[in-house]
């Protein structure tokens, strides 16, 4: 299962922690996350910093997350992550793809050249 969160109106100072609580609330027994951010239409740099935690706190914990960013979240994910390290996806429908993709991702062995 994967869970999905959708944030609407300002993510900013007063609220991005909450975001994150509330993302990994249940992270113990979430393995995949999909963050909706398309109706979010301010979108401080609190909230870029949230976006991080979530990044490390997700990596830690070995769940699979990708967001699908509004207008206002790209815009500053430009700046903020020029190298595009945080997981996004253009539309909700490819974020779960890439969720169950990376589910279905198995190790490969590969002999070492004698």
């Amino acid at each position: 299962a994967v869970a999905v969160i959708t944030a609407n109106g300002e993510l900013d100072a007063s609220n991005a922690q909450e975001l994150v609580d509330y993302a990994l609330r249940d992270a113990e027994r979430t393995q995949r996350l999909a963050l909706d951010l398309t109706g979010v239409d301010f979108f401080g740099t609190a909230g870029f910093s949230a976006l991080h935690t979530l990044n490390v706190r997700c990596a830690g914990a070995g769940a699979d997350w990708v967001m699908v960013p509004s207008t206002a979240v790209s815009r500053l994910l430009r700046i903020c992550d020029p190298d595009s390290a945080l997981p996004i996806a253009a539309t909700m429908s490819a974020a779960l793809s890439a969720l169950q993709a990376d589910q279905r991702r198995l190790l490969q062995l590969v002999t070492e050249p004698s």
